[in-house]
């Protein structure tokens, strides 16, 4: 299913998510998820088994690495209400070079009927909302990013950078899609909780993805431009 166990224990399982896979989801999407894959892994088959995993947080179905799992309401209840302890640092690709190169981004956003979600300027409407980036490393025409959430909102460092000019590469919702890059170039790349049962911090690193080494390498190719006909 595209995951990786970076982390087990009794109390919580900590994933590496691959791009495209949801976290959960209903209907046709139930048995094609995270949660779907790690509930078949700790039953082992056994659909009569009361092993059971259960949902702390979501990462975007675009958004690959860390994501941790309770393995009993007790434990998913304790993550939950300490979750605003959690630290949450991800890599992201942008387009452009944002300036300054290290700055808090803070906006109100609010979700629309359609599910897509924007700055609004009425804090009654919206939930307040912050983004700390720190440019690590320039590529071409584009900007490598060390981004740490300091709230939790949907979608919030998608729209967050592209209302800044600087979307996420691949980003075809908030951003524009590019055709050199196949998936959307954000990952969760460390996240720190405090255990749920014995509360001592830990911190866990997703591996960065092959497609971001390789868009580090070197700058994506320029647009062949079109040459003009020379006239007879």
């Amino acid at each position: 299913m595209g995951m990786e166990i970076l982390h087990e224990d009794r109390d919580i399982i900590v994933v590496n998510k691959a791009a495209g896979l949801l976290t959960m989801g209903t209907g046709r999407d139930g048995g094609r998820t995270a949660h779907a894959a790690l509930m078949d892994y700790v039953q082992k088959g056994n659909y009569k088994s009361r092993e059971r995993v259960y949902i702390v947080h979501r990462l975007d179905r675009d958004t690959s690495g860390a994501l941790v799992f309770a393995r009993s309401e007790e434990a998913k209840a304790k993550l939950q209400d300490n979750w605003k302890s959690a630290e949450k640092m991800y890599l992201a690709f942008v387009e452009g070079h944002p300036d300054p190169e290290e700055d808090t981004i803070s906006s109100y956003l609010v979700e629309s009927d359609a599910r897509r979600v924007y700055a609004t300027k009425d804090r009654k409407a919206g939930r307040l909302s912050e983004t700390h980036y720190k440019v690590v490393k320039h590529v071409g025409k584009r900007a490598l990013l060390e981004v740490r959430l300091l709230t939790g909102r949907k979608n919030q460092i998608r729209v967050h950078l592209a209302d800044k000019g600087w979307p996420i590469v691949g980003d075809a919702k908030y951003g524009r899609k590019i055709r050199d890059n196949k998936r959307l170039a954000l990952h969760s790349y460390v996240l720190s909780i405090d255990h749920p049962y014995h509360g001592e911090r830990m911190t866990f690193t997703a591996p960065i993805p092959d497609t971001f080494h390789r868009m580090a390498a070197a700058p994506p190719p320029e647009p062949e431009k079109k040459k003009k006909r020379e006239r007879e």
